[in-house]
């Protein structure tokens, strides 16, 4: 950790209070807030309430905006109608921990081992976003006021499709939740000791598709050859999406938005340091099989993709069950890169699902949730203060990529606010996002309170 003179006063403040931070995290991390379950509705509410009560107690001024889905946390500290003002974006819903059998530990027992800290939600984004609030605590503990105005929006819904905060943003959140940028610690570093500005994400359009055939499950020896299969059906159906020659998605038309790859962006990429050799064998697989022409690297970052996430149907049991199930389904995502629409290729997937129906069955396709992929500003004195602060804290100069996942509000903060979107994330690649054994580097949880805390000294500089 590189010390500067702007925040040296509060490093006593940060060590002092290190393993209440850590333990703080650690009861953050013990509630199973997944949002895309019913039956997790409650831990969702209770998750709410216990980040509203560490923002009151770090300082701020915070409150739970209800809506049609999961609640919203808001809060904010005003210091100067002459400050700079940040606003902190973060999620404090978090993924399925299934498949549960695969886990070390209970998902929802945060467990150490050796410097990182275990959980479903430790960098996704409970870890990342926490450091924010503990950065803003740290401030105010140890100066009484902070270096800029701030405002925190956290929501419960990022795991399952953003619906609320896009209403909320677009509806109401205008005015209220005026800025100057907005920072976002929801994506990862490069590499350990190599931080990123991340500039861009793709989009998403997410599928569920539901094969019909007979009225009941049947046995297999007394109509098999006869009816339809709905699973057969729906592994044909599957299939058709992308070419196995080429890896290319088969969908008409699915490319005709696609902003060809800038040469200079190609070459960026084609410059940072990529080992796929030992990419793979992070992974446990023998070749990285993609779309004809392009590299892992671009594939994973500025490329659209196709990909099932599940399959279900029929009799998965020990032992034999002969039947020709009545129905099967599957959940399908497109990930998409500007200049995609996701209303549009919703529409061509649909499409295409019912040209590629074969006959004795029926497939409905609904869309589950989507978002449009952006692209950011890569100048600018906030994203100045945010590369200067990285490297500050990692003693490496910030790269600049674009990010293969989805954050939906992104686009949406890009659209309504008008301001610079801040993409600083804390995360390493092996941090085991939506997978099980999820970890946070506790180095990596710590070293973004530093940098939450420089950050906040370079913005207020700017006003003078």
């Amino acid at each position: 950790m590189i010390e500067t003179t702007e925040s040296r006063d509060v490093l006593a403040t940060i060590e002092r209070d290190r393993q209440r931070y850590l333990d703080e995290l650690r009861d953050y991390l013990r509630i199973p807030s997944i949002s895309t379950d019913p039956e997790y509705a409650g831990d969702v509410a209770r998750c709410a309430a216990f980040l509203r009560d560490r923002m009151e107690e770090a300082g701020l001024s915070a409150e739970i905006l209800p809506t049609a889905g999961h609640p919203l946390v808001y809060a904010e500290r005003f210091e100067s109608p002459q400050l700079p003002t940040v606003l902190f974006y973060g999620h404090y819903d978090v993924q399925p921990a299934d498949p549960l059998e695969e886990w070390r530990h209970d998902p929802f027992d945060p467990t150490l081992e050796d410097g990182r800290l275990v959980a479903r939600g430790a960098t996704d984004d409970k870890g990342q976003s926490y450091a924010h609030v503990k950065a803003v605590e740290a401030l105010l503990a140890s100066r009484g006021r902070l270096p800029a105005n701030v405002k925190f929006l956290v929501e419960g819904e990022e795991e399952s499709g953003g619906a609320a905060i896009e209403r909320f943003v677009r509806e109401d959140g205008g005015e209220r939740l005026a800025c100057d940028c907005v920072v976002i610690s929801d994506s990862s570093m490069y590499a350990p000791g190599q931080p990123a500005m991340v500039i861009g994400l793709r989009g998403m359009a997410y599928m569920e598709l539901e094969v019909r055939g007979p009225e009941r499950d049947l046995h297999s020896g007394t109509y098999g050859g006869a009816v339809a299969n709905p699973l057969n059906a729906l592994a044909e159906i599957l299939a058709s999406l992308k070419d196995p020659a080429t890896g290319r998605v088969a969908i008409a038309g699915f490319y005709d938005d696609v902003r060809p790859l800038d040469p200079e962006e190609r070459r960026e990429l084609a410059q940072l340091p990529f080992d796929e050799e030992a990419y793979e064998a992070d992974l446990g697989v023998d070749a990285l099989p993609g779309e004809e022409g392009y590299s892992p690297l671009e594939r994973v970052a500025v490329r659209p993709t196709c990909d099932v996430h599940g399959i279900w149907g029929g009799y998965s049991g020990p032992g034999a069950k002969t039947v020709i199930p009545a129905r099967g389904a599957a959940k399908v995502s497109m990930r998409l890169v500007p200049d995609q629409r996701p209303e549009r290729v919703a529409k061509l997937f649909a499409d295409h699902v019912r040209r590629h129906t074969p006959p004795g069955v029926t497939a409905e396709v609904v869309e589950l949730h989507r978002g449009e992929g952006v692209v950011l500003a890569t100048e600018g004195p906030y994203v100045e203060a945010a590369m200067a602060s990285l490297q500050e804290v990692w003693g490496a100069p910030p790269v600049r990529v674009r990010e293969g996942g989805s954050i939906p509000v992104v686009n949406t903060f890009d659209q309504v606010l008008g301001v610079p979107v801040l993409l600083m994330g804390f995360g390493l690649p092996d941090d085991r996002l939506h997978s099980p054994n999820e970890k946070i580097d506790l180095a990596q949880f710590y070293g973004g309170i530093h940098c939450t805390v420089r950050f906040l000294d370079r913005v207020g500089e700017l006003a003078e």
